[in-house]
């Protein structure tokens, strides 16, 4: 006879424990201690007992779709009691498997293609702003409003692009996990378009032959240290990225070869990059190695010469010649020279392998850094030529 909710919460224990069957193999099993849901099935010729549950955070009801499903694994050849086991375990696994464990794992295997700044940056990322949050959660349980949440601190930081970068990182972390059998789902996929969007902004950057004119001026004029005004005068002769032309060394130069070869650990591509030195270029570094050429850096910070001089010293130096962040930067002078050479009918893609910025075709082989270095040899002397025109006010 089947049980009923008020018979089993009237059954009292007694002096030794005792069953109240429900049919079909359950029954609860009530003791001094309590009242335990069990069923008994019989697999592979052996009699075995599931615990289904406690009376009563298991209620009648709730055993008997216990019951159901316990015989519905029988009925597909499925030992309920290893179903539990087995459970139980990956429960145990997952909840061992926390997004933090993920995260420093997938980190250390990128670790051999990152520049060293990049690794420090991105574990100081997820340090301060990740793993306060959700670093102690299992990663197969994250939720993505749990994510999103996560990654708005730091949005409403005002930081939207690091907000973007970490929404990036998190979604390599989770397909990571899914490729190791951790995770089965990214579910910053369903994030996509919740951030703020990422305004690009330009670099301050001076165009007009006249105005440029008056620049390179100001720049000769310009009465700070030595080191800083070579690295003015040679800024808009090589046009390459600010952290390029500070970090540049005596070692990659070549004054017989009039050119200055980057190792490619140095470049935003990751490839090596040829600057081909124009008679002007050639005659500043002449001049500079004078004074620096007996250490590692052509332009050495002030403080150790083992060290290049702070990021922010040609913007600095700018700034003292009357330039405000909104009219030219150093990042500038590639807009500059990008804008005006194209005007003048040069190659588009010389301009662009000597911006070091030029598009890969997957299908193509690998990136040459010495591409059209003839043209770009021709270009960058005839560029400088240029350059003495308009400070000479003859353009």
């Amino acid at each position: 006879m089947a049980l009923t909710d008020i018979v089993v919460k009237s059954a009292k224990p007694q002096d030794k424990p005792y069953k109240l069957t429900d049919g079909d193999g359950m029954y609860l099993l009530v003791t001094a201690t309590g009242k335990y849901w069990r069923l008994d099935y019989r697999y592979l010729g052996k009699r075995k007992t599931l615990a289904i549950g406690v009376y009563p955070t298991i209620t009648l009801a709730d055993a008997r779709d216990r019951r159901y499903e316990a015989r519905k694994s029988l009925a597909n050849s499925v030992d309920p009691s290893e179903s539990k086991v087995s459970a139980r375990k990956e429960a145990i696994r997952n909840a061992s498997i926390t997004f933090e464990l993920i995260a420093r794992e997938w980190h250390q295997k990128n670790t051999v293609k990152w520049s060293a700044k990049n690794t420090v940056r991105t574990l100081s990322l997820f340090e301060r702003c990740i793993f306060p949050f959700i670093g102690k959660l299992p990663i197969a349980d994250i939720k993505p409003f749990e994510l999103l949440e996560t990654i708005q601190r730091i949005e409403k930081r005002g930081n939207v692009q690091t907000a973007h970068r970490a929404m990036m990182n998190c979604g390599q972390i989770f397909r990571y996990a899914m490729a190791t059998d951790r995770a089965s789902k990214d579910i910053s996929f369903v994030l996509r378009g919740s951030l703020t969007p990422i305004v690009e902004k330009h670099h301050a950057s001076i165009q007009d032959p006249n105005k440029i004119g008056h620049l390179l001026r100001d720049i000769d004029a310009y009465e700070g240290l030595f080191v800083t005004k070579c690295a003015l005068k040679l800024a808009p002769l090589f046009f390459v990225r600010p952290g390029e032309l500070r970090q540049a060394e005596w070692s990659e130069f070549n004054l017989d070869e009039a050119e200055w070869k980057i190792p490619a650990e140095k470049m935003k591509m990751k490839s090596v990059h040829i600057v081909p030195l124009s008679n002007q270029a050639l005659e500043i570094i002449k001049e500079l190695k004078n004074h620096t050429g007996h250490v590692k850096y052509l332009f050495p910070g002030l403080r150790s010469s083992d060290r290049p001089m702070s990021d922010n010293t040609v913007n600095a130096a700018l700034r003292r010649l009357g330039y405000d962040k909104d009219q030219m930067s150093g990042h500038g002078f590639r807009s500059m020279a990008s804008t005006i050479l194209h005007e003048q009918g040069w190659p588009h893609d010389a301009i662009e392998r000597q911006l070091a910025h030029a598009e890969r075709n997957k299908i193509s082989a690998a990136y040459n850094y010495a591409d059209y270095l003839p043209k770009r040899k021709e270009m960058m002397q005839k560029w400088a030529d240029y350059l003495d025109e308009l400070k000479c006010g003859e353009v």
